[in-house]
């Protein structure tokens, strides 16, 4: 039996954990086990009230991201000995699951997803409809294409899982008080925090909002507003099915993906649970608008089956025995959605020691290894494993409760729509955060999404098929981006580069920060460099590119999906030594134009007086100056590895400047490129993408960035010595550059590499090489696999392509063709 708190008996912690459902109770057990002293967990009503009590509770190894599957799989391990730890039943079942294919498209996907399941120890497989049949002999056979089967999925009991998990918790020395609410948190100078409740108050050097539903009411606390919506969830139970009772093992549990639902057993009976779409589901907007009512706890909202109506003649298509069950039990209740499904987890930038893991629409699953990722994030100063998909600041103030609703909508609809790659979704755009060049650009391209921004993918010119028309396959863009590639390589290109993040540091220990901070050098005023971040372990944490403009202040550049990520990272190191610098994050008022190929100097030179000559105007330099009376700053630069220039300018001077250059070049036959031909020149030249050849899980060693990192600086910048120490031990692993024969297809990223009729490693990022006419791609393989020549396979859409290692780059960049010229040898293109 539970016992209730009638006081806090306490009035200092190091962790405080604010919720009580499955997932802030997994923390406080994770941390506690791991052996941190005093963390007190606090329940407004009581443990598992919220959304986890009526879960249906469903566990499963698939996941289409490469790193939840991580935490599924610690997840389910943890729940497989709990019982036995605790001395608590969990009510854990492992039937299994099977994901039903009925179309031709999701066979494709089926396969998609096994290339990625190869480097992953979970036990996934692709099944014939024979095999189906014998594992859920009550299926209707006639649509079934094949099956998606993980053997070790199931389901289990939230309760008695949240239960155990306390028990545990308790067991290792954590603190769990409810009926508890916090009623106001303060943020002291010193960076603690003093949790109110009506008990009385508690000092923690740290708190965790792990609310529900009720964690935007937390947010505001402290003036966070965390882009979350309730949804309502319903399933539904049957009675006894004389079919199910006459099984002798337990069915295992089948999502049918065309139907959007899924299904398992219960007792002798069914359990049955769609995700209805974005236009007849249901959000609970008055909570975002009002709060969460004062009251609710373990309440469920009124059931409404004609919502539901067409999934269960679907069900009852697929699984005729349906058809004479009786419903005894409807469940509808709310679940907490994030605009992107995803949940919110990790510490949140502008608040000190302010931790969330919020935003669950599958709390069930996730509970167990978020609550072991962020109990180690915590105690030991870093993640172990890259989780950047999950990141809460990969949301920001654009992230409008309009937007957030529009998305939770589409997200909920597109519960088991086909995950293609390239995928985009449009709801709930575009949002505020357009370019000064959306509107003059918007008709003439398709849009990528990017934190928020619109990005132009790729350009349209008369006679292309338009839009998005996404595909497993080489598709309509396919033709466009081999056009815009030759541009650049050959002609001259302007791309729109304005979602870069973009920061400026300035005062007097602005060096000594950076140089402790990155691993390269610090550039000289009027330089530029490539640096990275690392983790005290010695992992990639960020690339950025850095520019001394201006004696002790400078301009940081970061992708646009990791400018929060970045700036939390160096905001901590600033506060940690104490450094006095001014950071000031300007990525929503400057607009970046970039304009790369043989003619981009003879184009902008028409634009300014300044000298930008080859001897003037450097490879890895930055100025200001006045382009068509317009002031940027220009750094010579390039993703695409041509000659060419970013220019940093005033969002409001875009169309100006980008008008400007345009005019300039029309003899010279200048246009447009996208983010795709850029991906495809940046492959070219063996340029390495953060997120892709190098994260959190990889050191900069085995991603091949030795030139970029100064083991022999004077600084002792973060990971340091953890990179001495992995370089005496010797690299396991290396990032290799291949070539692959394949015919429509062309790799992605994550697809499994084989050798010997075993998978040896994994795809990092690929593409078309145009310029070879054949398929790019990194991957990471064994040291002992990594040299040139080396033959190895890739798994492409169920079949494996012959790849061989080669030397990188494939095409030699501008400025070591110009070098190579001056030595008087002639450069491979």
């Amino acid at each position: 039996k539970e016992t209730r708190s009638p006081s806090l008996g306490k009035d200092r912690a190091d962790t405080v954990i604010i919720g009580g459902g499955c997932v802030g109770v997994s923390l406080a057990y994770h941390l506690a086990k791991a052996g941190l002293k005093d963390v007190v967990l606090l329940e407004k009503s009581e443990l598992t009230a919220g959304s986890t009590w009526h879960a249906a509770g469903l566990t499963t190894y698939f996941h289409p991201g490469i790193n939840l599957k991580k935490i599924h799989s610690y997840s389910i391990k943890l729940y497989e000995k709990l019982e036995e730890e605790t001395g608590q039943a969990v009510g854990f079942h492992q039937p299994g699951s099977i994901r039903i294919a009925s179309t031709p498209t999701r066979v494709d996907e089926f396969k998609y997803q096994m290339t990625r399941a190869g480097w992953h120890p979970t036990e996934q497989y692709l099944i014939t409809p024979e095999k189906v049949q014998e594992l859920f002999p009550l299926l209707n056979m006639d649509t079934v294409l094949a099956g998606l089967y993980n053997p070790g999925d199931g389901h289990i009991d939230p309760y008695s899982l949240t239960m155990a998990l306390a028990a545990g918790a308790r067991k290792y020395g954590a603190e769990l008080h409810y009926p508890v609410q916090v009623t106001n948190l303060n943020s002291r100078s010193d960076g603690t925090w003093e949790v109110e409740t009506p008990l009385g108050m508690i000092r923690a050097r740290r708190i965790v909002n792990t609310a529900g539903f009720w964690a935007r009411e937390i947010g505001k606390m402290i003036g966070l507003q965390h882009p979350l919506i309730p949804v309502h969830h319903q399933y539904v139970v049957t009675s006894t099915i004389p079919e199910v009772k006459a099984l002798k093992t337990e069915l295992p549990v089948i999502r049918d993906l065309e139907g959007s639902y899924y299904l398992r057993q219960e007792r002798d009976g069914l359990l049955f649970g769609p995700y209805e779409s974005e236009e007849k589901m249901k959000l609970q907007d008055s909570w975002v608008t009002n709060g969460v009512p004062p009251g609710f706890g373990k309440e469920l909202f009124e059931s409404d089956l004609d919502r539901i109506m067409e999934h269960i003649e679907a069900a009852m298509e697929m699984v005729p025995v349906l058809k004479n069950a009786d419903i005894v039990n409807t469940i509808a209740g709310p679940i907490t959605y994030s605009p992107d499904i995803l949940p919110m987890v990790g510490p949140h930038q502008g608040v000190r020691n302010y931790w969330v893991a919020i935003g669950f629409g599958y709390g069930i699953i996730h509970a167990g290894g978020i609550g072991k990722y962020l109990s180690d994030w915590i105690l030991e100063g870093e993640p172990t494993f890259d989780l950047i998909e999950l990141d809460p600041n990969r949301y920001g103030k654009w992230t409008t409760t309009e937007y957030t609703a529009a998305k939770a909508r589409e997200s909920y609809g597109f519960n088991n729509i086909v995950g293609y790659p390239k995928e985009e979704r449009f709801a709930g755009r575009p949002t505020e955060r357009t370019s000064g060049l959306y509107d003059l650009l918007k008709s003439k391209c398709s849009m990528g999404f990017h934190a928020g921004w619109e990005q132009p993918h790729w350009f349209y010119k008369p006679g292309d098929e338009t839009g998005y028309k996404p595909s497993f396959r080489r598709t309509n863009w396919f033709d466009p981006v081999g056009r815009e590639y030759k541009q650049v390589m050959e002609k001259v290109g302007v791309i729109d580069l304005s979602p870069f993040g973009k920061f400026k540091v300035k005062g007097t220990d602005s060096v000594k920060l950076l140089d402790h901070l990155f691993a390269n050098v610090v550039p000289k005023v009027g330089s530029t460099n490539i640096s990275h971040m690392l983790t005290p372990r010695g992992k990639v944490y960020a690339e950025l590119t850095v520019s001394q403009l201006y004696p002790e202040e400078f301009m940081l550049v970061t992708g646009s999906g990791s400018e929060l990520h970045d700036l939390r990272w160096i905001e901590e190191e600033v506060t940690r030594g104490g450094y006095k610098v001014e950071i000031e994050n300007m990525t929503d008022e400057i607009g970046v134009l970039g304009v790369a190929g043989p003619y981009a100097r003879q184009i902008l030179q028409k634009l300014t007086a300044e000298d930008l000559s080859d001897g003037s105007f450097k490879f890895l330099q930055s100025r200001h100056l006045k382009l068509s009376d317009i002031a940027v700053t220009a750094i010579r630069i390039s993703y695409t590895g041509e000659l060419g220039w970013e220019l940093y300018h005033r969002k409001e001077d875009s169309v100006a400047l980008y008008s400007a250059i345009m005019e300039a070049g029309q003899k010279e036959g200048i246009d447009n490129f996208g983010t795709y031909a850029l991906n495809a020149l940046r492959l070219e030249k063996g340029f390495r993408a953060w997120g892709a050849e190098m994260n959190c899980d990889t050191n900069p060693l085995e991603a091949g960035l030795e030139y970029f990192v100064k083991l022999n600086k004077p600084a002792d910048f973060t990971g340091k010595q953890a990179l001495k120490q992995i370089k005496e031990k010797g690299l396991k692993r290396r990032l290799v550059y291949l070539t692959l024969e394949t015919d429509n297809v062309d790799p992605e990223g994550n697809e499994s590499v084989w050798h010997n009729g075993k998978v040896i490693g994994n795809t990092t990022s690929g593409s078309f090489s145009y310029s070879a006419q054949q398929s790019l791609a990194f991957a990471y393989v064994p040291t002992e696999l990594s040299k040139v020549g080396q033959k190895l396979e890739v798994e492409l859409l169920g079949k494996n392509y012959p790849a061989t290692i080669i030397q990188e780059p494939l095409v030699l960049t501008e400025s070591t063709r110009m070098r190579l010229q001056r030595k008087g040898e002639s450069p491979k293109i």
